[in-house]
C-alpha cells in the first residue's frame, strides 16, 4: 500500500504552541492540530510546510529541525507524519481558511484540547522534549 508524507509545523512563541481548530467537516473536523498538510508529489517537506502555513493562515515561516515522526493510517491510506519546529517570518497576522480558531497554549494546556489522533503523538514527543 502506498505511503504518503504529511507534515506538521510546531510554532512556538514565548513558551506557547500555536494550535488550530479544523472546520467541522472532514475526518478530523472540529479537532485541534498543529498546522500542516499533505506533501505534494515532488515537493520537499519544507516546501509543504511553507505552502500550508501560507494557504491556511496567510503567514510565512522558516522550517527548522525535525522534532517527531511516526506512521499512522486514515481511511485506508498509510501516512508518515513529520513534525518540524517552525519559526515565524514577519508579522503574525493570520487569516483562517480551513480553521475556525487559533490558540496559543502552554505544554500543560495542550492536554485540555481535543487534538487530532495523529497530532496526539506529537504532543507526547513535545512533553518529553525540552523546547
Amino acid at each position: 500500500m502506498e505511503e504518503r508524507i504529511t507534515t506538521a509545523g510546531v510554532l512556538i512563541c514565548e513558551g506557547r504552541f500555536l494550535i488550530a481548530k479544523r472546520q467541522d467537516s472532514g475526518s478530523i473536523g472540529g479537532m485541534w492540530e498543529f498546522v500542516g498538510g499533505k506533501n505534494r508529489w515532488g515537493e520537499r517537506e519544507e516546501e509543504t510546510l511553507k505552502r500550508e502555513f501560507l494557504e491556511e493562515l496567510g503567514i510565512t515561516i522558516e522550517v527548522k529541525e525535525l522534532l517527531h515522526s511516526h506512521r499512522f493510517s486514515n481511511k485506508g491510506t498509510n501516512y508518515l507524519l513529520k513534525a518540524y519546529l517552525v519559526v515565524l517570518q514577519g508579522e503574525f497576522s493570520p487569516t483562517l481558511t480551513v480553521h475556525t480558531e487559533l490558540q496559543w497554549v502552554t505544554m500543560g494546556e495542550l492536554s485540555g484540547f481535543a487534538m487530532a489522533p495523529s497530532d496526539q503523538e506529537i504532543v507526547k514527543t513535545l512533553n518529553s522534549a525540552s523546547l
